[in-house]
């Protein structure tokens, strides 16, 4: 059985039956794919954490790397670019050398899900990981959370009722006397095509966790 103190799965982490079936369908069919739980990426003693939902399968199932390879890896790291949060070039694959500054990124459930959509059982069982993320580092000040699933997941790793802290995008909730949870839409390619999210909002709310991090808000 995986470790539960350590932030990232095993390999051939075995936890989700439905996800071990998938992920070993994926490997019968793209075997030069990462097709594993996708680590964590980043500065592992950043104040910024960042929390996706799951890997896509162009993106981080392919490539190993959180957000790399799909739609929604090209919104987030030139945002991440544009405020001090990362430093090369990023060329959409694990070896682009990208570098994160004061930032982690991970995702709520670390396996690719059928349809993207992980079910309440998997996200349940992938939690102890994210917790241990979130417990990384003393110097964590801001979680970013991108969607709804994301954030209830942060919320349930410290204990905090969701009745009290809904979703809204661009909100702040005072997790502890330290630690500062943001909202934000999903910066997925669903999400900017419809004009849920624009580029020029996600960024705002990137500028915003940078703000807090500075201590102007």
């Amino acid at each position: 059985m995986p470790n539960p103190l350590s932030s990232n799965p095993p390999h051939d982490c075995p936890l989700c039956p439905r996800l071990v079936e998938f992920r070993n369908y994926q490997q019968s069919r793209y075997p030069n794919a990462h097709n594993q739980p996708v680590a964590e990426f980043g500065d592992p003693d950043g104040r910024l954490l960042i929390v996706g939902l799951a890997p896509g399968q162009r993106g981080a199932n392919s490539t190993g790397r959180p957000f790399t390879g799909d739609y929604a890896g090209k919104v987030l790291y030139p945002a991440l670019l544009k405020f001090g949060f990362a430093r090369g070039v990023f060329a959409e694959n694990a070896d682009d050398g990208l570098e994160l500054i004061d930032c982690r990124i991970t995702n709520a459930v670390r396996c690719l899900p059928p349809q993207n959509r992980p079910t309440a059982a998997e996200i349940n069982q992938c939690r102890p990981f994210l917790k241990a993320s979130i417990g990384t580092s003393d110097r964590l000040r801001v979680i970013l959370a991108l969607g709804r699933i994301a954030h209830e997941s942060v919320l349930r790793c410290h204990g905090h009722s969701l009745a009290g802290h809904p979703f809204v995008h661009g909100q702040n909730h005072v997790i502890d006397d330290k630690l500062t949870l943001v909202d934000s839409y999903h910066c997925s390619q669903y999400n900017i095509f419809t004009r849920r999210l624009s580029v020029e909002q996600f960024e705002s709310i990137v500028s915003h966790c940078n703000l807090i991090l500075k201590n102007i808000i």
